[in-house]
């Protein structure tokens, strides 16, 4: 591997500009491809970087050839297309002998990747799924607070991506891709309660929370995805573990209604002699009104609460992130493409040396991504109680 180019970047969009951005950025000496489907906005995300470690390439990730021989020549390629590629990809990372991560999403994707572990082993290359901001960095801090404690009765984690000055009648905009949206908001959440894993509605257990002025008083309620796999891995030793999306008051309520209304689901429709799905008009529905490209905010609380050393103790991760004038990054940019960025370059340089598949919650070292992300700007408090 030593002697391949250092990093492949497939998608040139909004999350996989910023993983380039951030990697061209940290060191002199990586090489770096930008690989999409469209060839203009390769090079266009490319040139950006003044950079002639940077190449830009054309791609089409179906293409299951084209792909590995493209990977065969990167030591560690970064998925930042949409997860519903993340398998098929990790199949041809193992082929290509290419170490791999992505920004994750998919409970069932994930759990087909972790399928290939012994595969990847067999091929010397670690695979390393939901590395971007949740299911990511939520769950990586989760699990190194649970790490810190003696005993953990409770893991709270509640993550937003909002718009700095919202807009009714949703106050929110589109901060990732619409399908991830649609995902988190049709998929039930896994958590535990009471040691066990169970699935509960998305939009339930409505909750109130806050934060530092300007934002103040916020609603938290239930979302798929955000817990992947630390269920899992908790059960029988965390009694309460749960991920809840974080939204402007009054956003749960109207979305809710609509899909309560069947706008989300997969019900065939005929409409001007076109058959459609809800869900596919719901989707472009939401594009037209939930784009609005202002500037963007992420919330981000991560509790345990448990003992330590005799006392009952909280630890809480905490930070607000917030669009970035100097470089035009969005917050939902630098919070999810950073992390991806950083672990890739813990593959590439160590100290991530495990072969296999995981979840980046096993594998990703807390304390040197908080560091790592520090450097970059993205301070995120952590105290005890």
């Amino acid at each position: 591997m030593a002697q391949r180019k250092s990093f492949l970047v497939l998608g040139a969009g909004l999350m996989g500009s910023a993983v380039a951005f951030d990697l061209v950025r940290s060191s002199p000496k990586y090489s770096i491809t930008v690989a999409d489907a469209n060839e203009e906005t390769a090079a266009t995300a490319v040139k950006s970087y003044k950079s002639k470690r940077v190449t830009a390439v054309q791609v089409d990730v179906q293409d299951t050839d084209e792909v590995i021989a493209l990977m065969s020549e990167h030591a560690v390629t970064i998925s930042a297309v949409p997860f519903h590629h993340n398998y098929h990809l990790t199949t041809a990372a193992i082929k290509a002998g290419s170490h791999f991560c992505d920004l994750g999403h998919s409970d069932t994707i994930v759990a087909q990747q972790l399928d290939e572990a012994v595969a990847a082993e067999k091929a010397d290359i670690c695979v390393i799924a939901n590395c971007g901001l949740a299911p990511g960095l939520a769950n990586i801090l989760a699990m190194h607070a649970f790490k810190q404690m003696d005993s953990v009765e409770s893991l709270q984690m509640r993550v937003g991506g909002l718009p700095q000055q919202p807009r009714p009648p949703f106050f929110y905009q589109l901060v990732f891709s619409v399908e991830g949206l649609l995902e988190e908001y049709t998929t039930k959440a896994k958590i535990l309660r009471n040691g066990k894993i169970n699935y509960v509605e998305p939009f339930s257990d409505l909750e109130e929370l806050s934060f530092p002025a300007p934002f103040g008083s916020l609603e938290a309620f239930h979302t798929g995805g955000g817990t992947s796999r630390l269920p899992e891995l908790l059960q029988g030793k965390v009694r309460l573990l749960e991920y809840k999306s974080i939204r402007y008051k009054g956003h749960c309520q109207k979305m809710k209604a609509l899909f309560d209304a069947g706008f989300g689901n997969n019900e065939v429709l005929t409409v001007g002699g076109n058959v459609v799905t809800a869900r596919e008009i719901f989707l472009e529905l939401l594009k037209k009104r939930l784009t609005f490209n202002d500037k963007d905010v992420v919330l981000f609380s991560v509790l345990a609460n448990g003992m330590l050393k005799g006392k009952k103790t909280k630890l809480r991760y905490r930070f607000i992130d917030r669009y970035d004038e100097e470089t035009g990054m969005t917050a939902m940019m630098r919070t999810t493409a950073y992390p991806v960025s950083i672990i890739a370059q813990m593959l590439l340089n160590g100290p991530i040396t495990d072969r296999g598949a995981f979840t980046a919650e096993v594998v990703v070292p807390g304390n040197l991504l908080l560091d790592e992300l520090a450097k970059r700007g993205i301070s995120i408090e952590e105290r005890f109680a």
